[in-house]
């Protein structure tokens, strides 16, 4: 299986903010605000607006979170944004994704860093055992396997 790694999280990054300019300009085309027509018109060119207003904020996030991973250090062995990390939950190792769900990629799982996990395992090294809670009066572990 190949897992996504840093410098491809930030290729997918890139890709994913080049479809979303394209969808972007693809429903601009299609949605230009006209102050004329009836009820459905105008509807249709509300929705437009919101679905245009919430591109724009997925964009504006995407390009934040690409600014962002130029600028982070990386320490092997550390558990760091963009990093392939597994764990063992409990019941044997789990590998995931430390990043957005943007970087999402197909037969690996996501884990974001606000997350209550993403939060316990950033920074930690292999091998340190980390406690998290995932909801009030619960508190788990997570053991770092490999980064």
């Amino acid at each position: 299986m190949t897992v996504t790694t840093a410098p491809a999280s930030t290729e997918i990054l890139t890709n994913r903010l080049a479809s979303l300019r394209a969808e972007r300009t693809e429903l601009q085309t299609e949605s230009l605000i006209v102050a004329s027509g009836d009820a459905a018109d105008r509807a249709t060119n509300v929705e437009a607006t919101i679905r245009l207003q919430l591109i724009d904020e997925r964009i504006a996030l995407i390009e934040t979170e690409i600014e962002e991973s130029g600028r982070r250090a990386h320490t092997d062995g550390v558990v760091s944004v963009g990093d392939v990390v597994t764990l063992d939950l409990g019941d044997g190792p789990e590998t995931y994704l430390l990043g957005s769900v943007e970087t999402a990629a197909v037969g690996i799982d996501v884990v974001t860093p606000a997350s209550p996990l993403g939060r316990a395992i950033l920074g930690a090294a292999v091998g340190e055992t980390v406690t998290y809670k995932p909801r009030r009066g619960v508190t788990l572990t997570a053991t770092v396997v490999s980064v």
